[in-house]
């Protein structure tokens, strides 16, 4: 029986890798801290916190596989250090936020990428993850550079955000579509793939992204899932700035919504993540689990990205007095 480890298994990328790989047959050993839950059924877990000496003491054994997603460079080095020499394949989660452009549509894995100049920022980090990896185990692993990925238990609530938004209905405020992509992968199919790549041993660098589509199709979908019935109130940049509406993420944020000069960043080739066998479903299929999710969790809950009730009227005050 194949032996795999996943770095990180209790997070929910982490989990669902674990939780692929255990599909396929395997026998699934996963070290983490364990406090972002738990492994799934089947596996073991082996708690240790990376940044303390010895914490690979309690998986010092061969391994068929052995997939990390850590973001911390100097984990990335720690793992290498004590494990390499001992796993068949490996492979490092990356992310499409490494590259240095995101102005040129179709991009590929041949993009120039940031220097690491500064690991504490995210693309910085998992550059120099990267490069750790290839100094140990040259030619000889994967790299996956996810792009969006979203699914039901995402905890960063960007796409979900929008998924509950039309749910609830009345006036959403959207910004300017036209020119705007959307490019998503949907979490399970990026963990089967993970899992099924370190099976067959694939290695080189990899972009795992789904099909780009414009902003307003996701839009339409999500309505279309969610029966919505009111409307799309958009809203040019200026104005969501000057009313302290973010780009992309996090609190009081428009989710997803970067400046049409970076619209690169969501219409990457994939054309390598397809060669090797990825399958991204239609995105529809994503928004409905998505849909499904949000409604077990609550579309009223506090989330981590987008705004709040009263930070949209706010905006859509402002917007209808200029209009």
């Amino acid at each position: 029986m194949r032996r795999v480890l996943v770095l990180g298994g209790t997070g929910w990328l982490g989990r669902e890798v674990a939780d692929a790989a255990l599909r396929t047959g395997a026998e699934v050993t996963c070290l983490a801290r364990g406090l972002s839950g738990e492994v799934p059924t089947g596996a073991w877990l082996v708690r240790a916190d990376r940044s303390l000496p010895g914490a690979y003491d309690g998986v010092a054994a061969d391994w068929d596989a052995v997939v990390d997603l850590a973001t911390d460079p100097a984990h990335v080095r720690s793992a290498l250090d004590a494990l390499s020499a001992r796993a068949a394949h490996w492979t490092g989660v990356s992310s499409v936020s490494v590259y240095a452009r995101t102005d040129e549509p179709d991009g590929d894995e041949a993009a120039d990428v940031v220097e690491p100049e500064d690991v504490t920022r995210y693309p910085d980090a998992k550059v120099a993850g990267e490069r750790a990896v290839r100094a140990v185990r040259g030619a000889d692993a994967l790299v996956v550079r996810p792009g969006l990925v979203v699914g039901p238990g995402d905890p960063s609530d960007r796409f979900g955000y929008w998924a509950a938004r039309l749910e609830r209905g009345g006036d959403v405020v959207v910004p300017v579509l036209e020119g705007r992509a959307v490019q998503v992968v949907d979490v399970t199919d990026l963990a089967e793939w993970i899992a099924r790549a370190g099976a067959a041993a694939r290695t080189g660098t990899v972009d795992a992204v789904g099909r780009s589509t414009s902003m307003g199709a996701f839009l339409e979908a999500v309505a279309t899932t969610t029966a919505f019935g009111g409307r799309l109130v958009e809203t040019d940049d200026a104005a969501l700035l000057e009313h302290g509406v973010a780009y992309w993420a996090g609190a009081a944020s428009l989710p997803l919504w970067i400046p049409v000069s970076e619209v690169g960043f969501a219409r990457r080739s994939g054309r390598a993540f397809r060669d090797a066998g990825g399958v991204a479903r239609p995105l529809v299929e994503t928004v409905g689990r998505v849909v499904e999710d949000e409604r077990r969790r609550g579309v009223d809950r506090p989330r981590r990205a987008g705004l709040t009730p009263d930070h949209e009227r706010r905006v859509l005050r402002a917007v209808a007095r200029r209009d």
